[in-house]
């Protein structure tokens, strides 16, 4: 498995916690509801901007804009609504192509004590946010957050239902991009890979189309945020965002730092640190995260990586690594290979309800069976029974390469590559580190913007939560970004990714009490794990 950052997923886990903590409430159609436009949206509009900005949204019913069955059933809840908000594709010509923004909105109760919206971004980047908070609602409907604020989820442009989305490979392409392990880091290995990559890169430039490619970044993202705040009829926004949110809440606080009412940023990514540092730090977190599993798992009878706590690394290599030569076949004629065995494994370490998940597969693993871990990495990357694929990943390739400096030097890929391997090795393949580039390296539009410290003069601190054994987004980087946006910081004890609204009353009762009141985090404070 070639070193390349992970996707920061959110949606599975939320949707775990938020039907682990309601039930979902199914009945007709929601009727039309008319929009609701700030008064005067003009005013606060950027020159050129007004009429996006004064847009009023046409609420209806939820069910077009859902992409699976599942979505179908929770979409019908008629508490929910969703509308679609234009928005310029390129903001430079405000007055060219324009695009469509898929919003969802649960509305709270009429009521004087109604604060404004709360707005939701679940990370990925390429995650779903008006799935993840149509989830997330069922269980906030009943708290005072659920009753104080509409709660509004919106696919970022190129994401989900919002148009023209991001696409790269049609399903069999994508499974045949999975079985290539790319392990093979002989020069004509690397030339393969390489050219692969390439591939890629063409085929997303050809089927999303340049113009598009060149403004899907979160410096973009950021800008429709404001826009969705004018149109929900809030003054000021208020902000929830997980993982790769948080870089969606950092870059709009400092583009439109007066704008903040309140903004909480959980499962940090640090605004300052290059992609290299972030990818490795990542890996260690991932390390981290496996020996927290292999620890627990060690402790109970027949676990699949025996019973030595210092040996499990090396007992996962020698279950994997034969996939590398002899992918195992399953039913249907798919394959599990080394890749995807790997990518399951990941996915179930981003939260700790998932580690009797990954013992079941692991067990499988060693007789001979991938069903389960195929199962695992078919939720990550977000594959229909029917073979096609949700466009999360073309969508995280496609933003992180106008997001991130590119590298472009063989010397340096190869050097990120041995720095993820010493980070992470149970993800080791064993056969050395490649030098090939990844899709980046061959992007056909630069990146759009570069880490920094954000410039935030007047914003309202923020509230920033990080997990201390976050395995995607490790714990220092929530710190440098409190410190970075003056904020407060709420640690959490624990394995997980992300923790508000998630099962914590710890975590829960202080998100509230800022959101509600503006109440900062008290010095020091840190919420045991659940």
């Amino acid at each position: 498995m070639r070193a390349t950052l992970l996707r920061r997923r959110r949606s599975t886990t939320l949707i775990a916690a938020a039907l682990g903590a309601a039930a979902v409430v199914l009945g007709a159609c929601a009727q039309v509801v008319p929009g609701v436009a700030v008064p005067d949206p003009a005013a606060s509009a950027p020159p050129g901007l007004e009429r996006f900005y004064g847009q009023q949204l046409a609420w209806g019913p939820c069910a077009p804009f859902a992409a699976t069955p599942e979505d179908r059933q929770i979409y019908a809840d008629p508490a929910l609504q969703c509308a679609r908000m234009e928005v310029p594709l390129d903001y430079a010509q405000p007055d060219g192509r324009t695009g469509t923004i898929a919003v969802l909105r649960h509305a709270a109760p009429a009521s004087p004590q109604r604060i404004g919206s709360l707005v939701i971004n679940p990370g990925g980047p390429g995650a779903s946010g008006i799935q993840t908070a149509a989830y997330l609602s069922t269980s906030l409907a009943q708290t005072e957050v659920g009753r104080r604020f509409d709660v509004v989820g919106f696919d970022p442009r190129g994401v989900g239902a919002s148009e023209p989305a991001i696409r790269c490979l049609e399903g069999p392409e994508r499974d045949a991009d999975r079985r290539d392990d790319d392990t093979d880091a002989s020069p004509a290995g690397v030339a393969q890979t390489e050219a692969e990559e390439r591939q890629t890169v063409d085929r997303c430039a050809q089927r999303t189309g340049v113009d598009v490619l060149a403004n899907v970044g979160t410096r973009d993202v950021a800008r429709d945020m404001d826009v969705l705040r004018a149109t929900l009829g809030d003054a000021q926004l208020s902000y929830l965002g997980y993982s790769y949110g948080t870089r969606i809440g950092s870059t709009y606080a400092e583009e439109f730092p007066r704008n903040v009412r309140a903004m909480i940023l959980d499962g940090a990514l640090d605004p300052d640190q290059d992609p290299t540092t972030e990818l490795v730090e990542q890996g260690r977190g991932f390390q981290g995260a496996f020996d927290a599993f292999a620890r627990d798992c060690t402790t109970r009878p027949n676990c699949p990586l025996g019973q030595d706590p210092a040996q499990t690394t090396a007992a996962y290599q020698q279950l994997t690594r034969p996939l590398i030569d002899a992918p195992l076949p399953l039913a249907g004629g798919r394959v599990l290979s080394y890749a995807d065995a790997q990518q399951g494994t990941i996915n179930a370490l981003y939260v700790e309800a998932y580690w009797p998940r990954l013992s079941r597969a692991l067990a499988d693993l060693r007789a001979g069976q991938g069903a389960q871990l195929m199962t695992l990495a078919d939720e990550y990357y977000e594959r229909n029974p029917d073979g096609t694929y949700a466009s999360s990943q073309d969508a995280f390739e496609a933003i992180r390469c106008v997001d991130d400096p590119r590298v472009t030097d063989p010397a340096e890929s190869l050097a990120r590559a041995q720095a993820y391997n010493q980070a992470a090795p149970f993800l080791d393949s064993g056969r050395g580190v490649s030098s090939a580039r990844d899709s980046c390296a061959f992007w056909p539009v630069p990146p759009t913007s570069q880490p920094h410290i954000p410039q935030v003069p007047g914003l309202a601190p923020p509230l920033v939560v990080s997990t201390t054994g976050d395995p995607a987004t490790p714990y220092q980087a929530g710190v440098e970004l409190a410190r970075a946006l003056n904020g407060s910081l709420l640690t959490k004890v624990g394995d997980e990714h992300t923790a508000v609204f998630q099962n914590s009353q710890c975590v829960d009762d202080i998100a509230t009490r800022y959101l509600v009141d503006g109440t900062p985090a008290p010095p020091n404070a840190t919420c045991p794990a659940t």
